[in-house]
């Protein structure tokens, strides 16, 4: 198995449809790790956030979810936040392709806004990048090649009499 790290960046939003004035902010979900973008607060239907957010992901997993939901919602003061809508983004395939080659990057790409009748509601825009961890790849071959010493490292240990 795998392990790497999947970074978002959170560039901005445009045309984000709504009829009052927005204070809008991002909560970004992959699996069941969930971040909250700061609120772009006067930024209005076309706000800019330059946020990055860190997720751990394990490759490969059983549920094959791999996705990362990013819903717009709009910060009122007083009554409970709106939602505006949401976008998807499968990153499968750039996960895979993270595993065979170390890193992989999907440059900054605008994004559907959908709200839950599938109506647009404006696009986001985001930048991803994985990366294996360094450890995973040397851990792999570091117990397949010193497993004997440590089983022997062990034993040695185990003798030493401390009184």
């Amino acid at each position: 198995m795998a392990i790497g790290i999947m970074e978002v960046k959170l560039m901005g939003a445009k045309g984000l449809k709504r009829s009052d004035f927005l204070d809008p902010y991002v909560l970004l979900q992959y699996r069941n790790q969930e971040y909250k973008s700061r609120i772009a607060k006067g930024q209005g239907h076309n706000p800019i956030w330059n946020e990055k957010f860190k997720y751990i992901v394990d490759y490969p997993v059983d549920d094959d979810q791999y996705k990362l939901v990013l819903k717009i919602m709009d910060h009122d003061m007083y009554n409970p936040d709106d939602y505006l809508g949401e976008a998807k983004i499968y990153v499968k395939e750039l996960i895979e392709l993270g595993v065979e080659k170390g890193k992989a990057k999907l440059h900054p790409q605008k994004h559907r806004v959908v709200y839950t009748n599938l109506t647009y509601r404006g696009e986001i825009q985001v930048g991803i990048t994985f990366t294996v961890k360094k450890e995973t790849v040397e851990e792999g071959i570091f117990r397949k090649s010193s497993r004997r010493y440590l089983d022997d490292e062990e034993r040695i240990t185990k003798r030493i009499r401390l009184w």
